[in-house]
């Protein structure tokens, strides 16, 4: 699927933007969890949440990234896919851990395995968009 010019810069700024807003949320959260979140919680929960904050920022840059890809190769499904399933998947996964760690019911912790999925998921269509358009 080919898009017009406008359309793809508007996809691209869309990625750039949310790849932007997560980064700087994974900071704030970040800085939280390392001021505040680390007196509160057990070794094992600031690992967790370590690791939710690790994983939103190196999605943040995955967003961005696919924006970048966006300006220089023709916007496929799979490239919407992909960035589709990168945000979605960092809100999931990362959002469960935070929530779990903030004292949500420990049944919320159940959702980070399939935000989980979707990150993996979200790389395997930028690596077919990448495949089949030589981006």
């Amino acid at each position: 699927m080919n898009e017009t010019n406008a359309t793809s810069a508007g996809f691209a700024r869309r990625c750039v933007a949310a790849g932007a807003v997560l980064m700087m949320a994974g900071l704030i959260l970040g800085a939280l969890g390392t001021h505040l979140v680390a007196d509160r919680v057990s070794a094992r929960e600031l690992a967790s949440y370590e690791t939710a904050v690790l994983y939103q920022l190196l999605h943040a840059l995955g967003l961005v990234l696919v924006g970048v890809l966006a300006r220089s190769s023709v916007v496929t499904a799979r490239l919407r896919w992909s960035a589709c399933l990168m945000g979605l998947g960092s809100v999931l996964f990362s959002g469960s851990i935070y929530l779990t760690t903030a004292g949500a019911p420990h049944w919320v912790l159940s959702v980070a395995p399939t935000g989980g999925l979707l990150l993996m998921a979200s790389w395997g269509m930028l690596a077919l968009h990448a495949v089949a358009r030589g981006a």
